[in-house]
């Protein structure tokens, strides 16, 4: 969702970021600073992400639709932690990063596609960003054959947001596990995006940018293929090269 902001002399079409309640069986879990659109997707992710959900919950709205809620139906859910999560669009789930949780909720990845250097390092060339390009303000994954086609894309203003969006609907379309795909991020390599792929079963990830030491550390325990500064025909791979051609 974009939005046009008045500047001297003309307009400048935004980005728009509003809060979103994330509900389990109708109790606030948590609440993230989105990109309206896709919020089915986006609930459904991150409670998948989290481990609190297995299989796809049945997703409900509120009577009033301008409230920013959305509740998520899984009667055999896990009870998240005494801690009621809170994320933003920049910081993710804040604190949250020991690797034992993520081994508690995402067993290792194994096997998987392999993928030519080339064809790795152009993933990011190969990601529709329409957003982006009208307002330079928003991130966006991708989901990819092994062979590079684009199967499903999401923008948000929150690289985390837009990660759980294309894994929420995979979940409710049932076609997890991701295990012959690769996932592009349009930003650097976090450890919960890496977090989020191993719980979606992902073998490949691959970013724009550069990943961080846990990143990295969580990607090789979980056995994941990482890979980052994917530009201009190069690409950098960090763990799991065996998949890379």
């Amino acid at each position: 969702m974009l939005t046009q902001i008045a500047l001297e002399g003309g307009t400048d079409e935004v980005a728009v970021e509003l809060p979103l309640e994330i509900r389990l069986n109708g109790s606030p879990v948590a609440v993230t600073m989105r990109t309206p659109g896709h919020d089915f997707d986006l609930a459904a992710g991150f409670l998948y992400g989290e481990g609190i959900v297995s299989s796809a919950p049945e997703m409900t709205l509120p009577e009033d639709l301008a409230a920013n809620i959305v509740d998520a139906l899984a009667p055999d859910a896990l009870a998240p932690a005494t801690r009621r999560f809170y994320t933003t669009s920049s910081c993710g789930i804040c604190g949250k990063g020991a690797l034992e949780e993520v081994e508690a909720i995402a067993p290792a990845v194994t096997g998987g596609p392999s993928i030519e250097r080339a064809l790795l390092a152009e993933l990011p060339e190969r990601l529709r960003q329409p957003g982006f390009e009208r307002t330079g303000g928003l991130h966006a994954t991708g989901l990819f054959s092994a062979g590079g086609d684009l199967l499903d894309v999401r923008e948000d203003v929150g690289r985390h947001n837009a990660m759980d969006k294309v894994i929420g609907a995979a979940l409710l379309a049932g076609t997890l596990p991701l295990s012959e795909n690769a996932l592009c991020v349009s930003g650097r390599l976090a450890f919960e995006l890496v977090q989020k792929a191993a719980r979606a079963g992902a073998p490949i990830l691959v970013g724009v940018g550069a990943p961080t030491s846990l990143a990295v550390e969580l990607a090789a325990d979980r056995g994941i293929t990482l890979a980052g500064f994917a530009r201009g025909g190069r690409v950098n791979v960090y763990t799991h090269a065996e998949r890379v051609r």
